[in-house]
């Protein structure tokens, strides 16, 4: 409760086209939709403003599919991943289901942290803070539904960011806690993060970002 006792804009991405620019606010669980004017540099809400996620979710972080029809939002509080499908045009969400990012067995205390979508849009992955590792699904083509893969552990404590590379070859997770960026090669197949004994040390790493 106490992470929802009022609004927390947790993060903002613009869309593909970079018409609308899309909030992810934790305390009201809900995903704002702004207008953006790029002559002015102005947002004002859409028409509707916003969609609401499921109560006490906490919607985090949100990734396009990179064909711009399909959102995927991490919710930190429920430690879920929801899928949308995303209208272009009008700005709008339309929520197609929400999946489980922890193994059903696992008892611990973990919260969600941030989501990638694959280059190639195969795949989608998420991180877990506390069961410290990032869950793999595969997108369904025809529905945008998700199907998990499997687990791979990052390696390290407290997994808050991770990228995959612009050739999605390899992905770089930060583990904050552990003090460490950790190396992983996609298999290419199954979309899996495979560990190749590479990483370095960085003091408390939140963000990992490529630049072209």
């Amino acid at each position: 409760k106490s992470r929802q006792e009022g609004p927390h804009s947790h993060s903002v991405n613009f869309d593909p086209a970079n018409r609308f620019a899309l909030a992810c606010d934790l305390g009201t669980d809900q995903i704002l939709i702004y207008q953006y004017d790029d002559a002015r540099g102005t947002l004002t809400p859409n028409d509707p403003a916003f969609i609401a996620t499921r109560k006490g979710a906490g919607p985090r972080h949100l990734a396009f599919h990179p064909k711009g029809r399909l959102v995927y939002v991490i919710n930190e509080l429920d430690s879920t991943i929801a899928s949308y499908r995303y209208d272009p045009d009008m700005g709008t969400l339309r929520a197609i289901d929400v999946i489980a990012t922890l193994p059903k067995d696992f008892t611990g205390e973990s919260t969600t942290a941030h989501v990638v979508v694959h280059p190639t849009g195969r795949w989608v992955y998420g991180s877990n803070r506390g069961h410290d590792s990032l869950a793999v699904y595969a997108v369904n083509p025809a529905s945008g539904a998700l199907r998990l893969v499997g687990f791979q552990p990052t390696l390290g404590k407290t997994p808050r960011n991770f990228a995959c590379d612009p050739s999605g070859k390899y992905i770089v997770a930060a583990n904050q806690d552990s003090n460490t960026v950790v190396i992983f090669k996609v298999d290419l197949k199954t979309g899996m993060p495979v560990p190749t004994g590479h990483q370095t040390e960085v003091p408390q790493p939140v963000c990992v970002r490529f630049v072209a």
